[in-house]
C-alpha cells in the first residue's frame, strides 16, 4: 500500500473527526454565511504528483475552495427550489458514503431492501396506489426521463413495436401534450429520440394561470383520432406554483388513449398538509410520477424518485441483459428499473429524514414555507418599487420591479442582491415580463430570515436608476 494510504488508514478515526469538525463549523455558521459568492474562483493548478494526504488536502481546500462555496443550503438561498440538509438526512449522507453501497442488486446487502421500504413510505405520502412501484434516481430531469421512456414504451405497445429492440424511429411521430411544461421534459424528450419538437402546447386557463386547460387538452386529443398521446400535467409549476386539475386530465382517459406523467417535482409535497392536499387530489391516476427529494424533503444533493404503474415497461427499457448481472426476475433489482447500473444508496438520507421526524416534521416545514411565502407576497404587494405578478399559491413568489422591468435592469437587480451576500432569486420570464422568483423550500428559513430577505429587496430595487 502507497505509504500516504497506509498513513491515513493509521489515522482513520482521527481524520473523520477532523472533516466532522470542519463540516460542522461550516454549518453551524450557514445564517451569516454569504447566501451566494460572486467572486473570481481561484486559478486551476496542476495535478500533484505527490499527494498530500487526507489532512493536507483538507487544509487546502479549507484555504482554496470552501471560502467561494455559496451558503445554498441555508435559510436565504430562495434560488431556483432548493432545500438544505437536515441533521438526520445529513447524518444518512454521511453513512451513504461511509458504508459505500452499490445499491443495483439485493444479493450481498440489505441495501436495497432498505430502499424498497423508503419507496414504500414515499408513495403513502404522497397517496399513491399500491399499484406504482418506484426507484431513487438522480433529479427531476432523471425520474421525468425515465418516466416518458416508459411512455415512449407504451406508445409501442399500442402500435405492435418495441422500441426498446426496434428504435424510437419505429413510433413513427409522437404526440406530447401539456400547458405549461418544465424545461427537462424537452430534455428528455431529446434525449429520448422523440425529439423537442414532438411537444404541443396546449392553452392554459385565464387569468394569470398556468395551469392547463382541460377542455383545450381534450381538443388536442380529440384532433389525434385514435392516435395515443403522451399528456404532461403540473403538480406545482416553476414560475407560480400552479397545478393542473388532476382528476379532470385523468377522466379524460375514458375517451382518449393516453399515458399520463405528472411533475409533482415539488408541489406533490402539497399532500402533506392538510390545507393544500385538495391541490394533488388525482396524483394517484397517474401512470408515471416525478418527486424530487433534495427540493422540499430536505435531503442533500442530489435524490428524487420516479414512480410508474408499469414496471413491465420499465424492465423492457431499462434491463441489463448480462450474464453476470441475471435476468431480471418478478421482483427485478434497481439496475433493471433506472439509467444506472452502479447506484448510490441515495434511500438512505431520504430514510433517516422520514424516520427522524415523520409526516407531522415534513408538514410542519412545508406549511412554515408556504406561509413565509405568503408573507413575502403581501410585503411585495404593498411596495411602491416591487410588482407581485401573481398569486403566491404554495411556496414561491413571482414578482418584478414596478417601473423600467427590461431583462438588464431585472438581471442586474438579481445580481445586486446575490452581490449583498443576504438572499438569492433566480430571473424568469413570466406573463410577458421578466421577472424574479423566491422559492422557500428550506428546512432553516425562519420569519427573521424573510425578514433579511424583504430588506435586500427593498434596499436594491433601485438598481440601475440614477
Amino acid at each position: 500500500m502507497h505509504r500516504t494510504l497506509a498513513d491515513d488508514l493509521d489515522r482513520l478515526p482521527e481524520l473523520l473527526q477532523s472533516a466532522r469538525d470542519f463540516a460542522a463549523e461550516e454549518v453551524s455558521g450557514l445564517a451569516d454565511r454569504p447566501v451566494a459568492q460572486l467572486g473570481k474562483a481561484p486559478d486551476r493548478e496542476p495535478l500533484p504528483a505527490e499527494g498530500t494526504g487526507t489532512e493536507g488536502a483538507l487544509a487546502r481546500f479549507a484555504e482554496r475552495w470552501a471560502p467561494g462555496f455559496s451558503g445554498s443550503a441555508g435559510p436565504r438561498y430562495l434560488g431556483f427550489v432548493t432545500g438544505g440538509a437536515t441533521p438526520a438526512a445529513l447524518t444518512g449522507d454521511w453513512l451513504t458514503s461511509a458504508y459505500d453501497q452499490n445499491a443495483s442488486g439485493g444479493g450481498d446487502s440489505s441495501a436495497t431492501a432498505l430502499e424498497h421500504e423508503t419507496l414504500g413510505w414515499l408513495r403513502e405520502l404522497f397517496g399513491l396506489s399500491e399499484e406504482h412501484s418506484g426507484a431513487f434516481v438522480t433529479g427531476a430531469t432523471v425520474s421525468t426521463t425515465v418516466g416518458l421512456a416508459i411512455a415512449r414504451e407504451w406508445l409501442g405497445e399500442r402500435q405492435g413495436v418495441s422500441v426498446s429492440e426496434q428504435g424510437a424511429a419505429a413510433l413513427g411521430p409522437v404526440d406530447v401534450l401539456s400547458g405549461s411544461p418544465h424545461s427537462s421534459v424537452t430534455k428528455a424528450l431529446s434525449v429520448l429520440g422523440i425529439g423537442r419538437d414532438r411537444l404541443r402546447s396546449v392553452p392554459v386557463l385565464s387569468g394569470n394561470r398556468e395551469a392547463i386547460d382541460v377542455e383545450q387538452l381534450a381538443a388536442a386529443l380529440d384532433a389525434l383520432g385514435s392516435r395515443p398521446a403522451i399528456v404532461v400535467a403540473n403538480a406545482g409549476t416553476v414560475n407560480t406554483v400552479d397545478f393542473d386539475d388532476l382528476r379532470a386530465i385523468a377522466a379524460l382517459k375514458e375517451r382518449y388513449d393516453f399515458w399520463l406523467h405528472v411533475d409533482a417535482a415539488f408541489g406533490g409535497f402539497a399532500a402533506l398538509s392538510p390545507s393544500y392536499a385538495h391541490l394533488v387530489e388525482g396524483l394517484d391516476a397517474a401512470d408515471s410520477v416525478c418527486v424530487d427529494l433534495h427540493k422540499w424533503l430536505n435531503v442533500p444533493y442530489d435524490a428524487a424518485v420516479q414512480f410508474t404503474r408499469r414496471r413491465d415497461l420499465q424492465v423492457r427499457v431499462f434491463h441489463n441483459a448480462s450474464p453476470y448481472l441475471g435476468l431480471p426476475t418478478g421482483d427485478p433489482d434497481f439496475l433493471h428499473l433506472t439509467p444506472e447500473n452502479s447506484r448510490r444508496l441515495r434511500a438512505l438520507p431520504t430514510w433517516f429524514a422520514l424516520t427522524a421526524y415523520g409526516r407531522a416534521g415534513h408538514r410542519e416545514i412545508v406549511e412554515r414555507n408556504v406561509s413565509l411565502a405568503r408573507q413575502l407576497g403581501e410585503r411585495i404587494a404593498q411596495e411602491t418599487r416591487l410588482r407581485l405578478l401573481a398569486p403566491v399559491r404554495l411556496n414561491v413568489v413571482c414578482f418584478t420591479l414596478a417601473e423600467d422591468a427590461g431583462k438588464e435592469r431585472v438581471h442586474e437587480f438579481a445580481r445586486s442582491i446575490a452581490a449583498s451576500g443576504e438572499a438569492f432569486v433566480t430571473p424568469t420570464f413570466y406573463a410577458g415580463t421578466h421577472a424574479l422568483r423566491a422559492a422557500f423550500s428550506n428546512w432553516r428559513t425562519s420569519e427573521a430570515d424573510a425578514d433579511r430577505v424583504f430588506e435586500a429587496l427593498k434596499v436594491h430595487s433601485g438598481v440601475g436608476r440614477s
